[in-house]
């Protein structure tokens, strides 16, 4: 029986996606690190809690998360363009532009491939 996630960690990852929503993403992380502690492996569940690090502007450990999720699902676009905005914020426009450019190859969304043709404005780069 493949049903080791239980209704509580269900309830909790459901309730850490109100809290982001609600802007408290410290709050989310909390809930989180409890589900993850449970079910390391859960990817889902990893992805939120960056999106959750990088909206507490943790951006270190939503880099560390994001490059984990990666590391399992190296085609996740959405992962790879978020890692890249993590990059972004973090004044590091070589890393931010090539995960941008992966995630528009992954999926050619609008969003992605106009973050992927972004030349850092203003800066000198190059």
């Amino acid at each position: 029986m493949s049903h080791s996630y239980p209704e509580t960690h269900v309830i909790d990852y459901r309730a850490a996606e109100a809290l982001l929503a609600a802007r408290d993403p410290r709050g989310a992380v909390k809930l989180l690190d409890e589900v993850i502690a449970a079910h390391p492996e859960n990817t889902a569940a990893r992805l939120l809690r960056a999106r959750a690090f990088f909206a507490a502007a943790q951006l270190r450990p939503a880099e560390l998360e994001f490059q984990l999720v990666l590391e399992r699902e190296p085609d996740n676009a959405f992962a790879h363009f978020a890692l890249a905005r993590t990059f972004e914020r973090a004044g590091r426009p070589e890393q931010a532009r090539r995960h941008f450019r992966l995630a528009a190859a992954l999926d050619p969304k609008p969003e992605y491939l106009e973050a992927a043709r972004f030349d850092s404005e203003g800066r000198s780069g190059g």
